[in-house]
């Protein structure tokens, strides 16, 4: 399966996390993601229609995104996924920073 050329300047971030170590690319529900090394979790990916990102993070945090306005339920085939938020903005700074944040929950220790 290759990667959504559309999606580039999330795999242009992707790489410097899965240089680090903490991160592979893997699948989730038929596209490309990033996973945690230690453990296998899902950690973030692009969602196809919008390109937005979406990342896995605490009920709490997910909470606080979406009632800032920054993001939006994570709601695949209309079944919400409470520690998934998706975000609109491409502000590659504010991507890097919530996907290190991703990793920092679901990696095992």
């Amino acid at each position: 399966m290759e990667r959504n050329a559309d999606h580039e300047d999330f795999w242009d971030i992707a790489v410097a996390f899965i240089a680090t170590g903490k991160v592979e690319e893997g699948t989730m529900m038929g596209h490309h993601c990033l996973r945690a090394t230690s453990g296998g979790g899902f950690v973030a990916t692009v969602e196809r229609s919008s390109g937005d990102l979406v990342v896995k993070l605490p009920k709490i945090r997910v909470a606080e995104l979406i009632d800032s306005g920054a993001g939006r339920s994570f709601a695949p085939a209309g079944k919400v996924f409470r520690e998934w938020v998706a975000l609109p903005s491409t502000d590659l700074d504010e991507w890097s920073s919530l996907i290190d944040e991703s990793i920092a929950f679901v990696a095992k220790p």
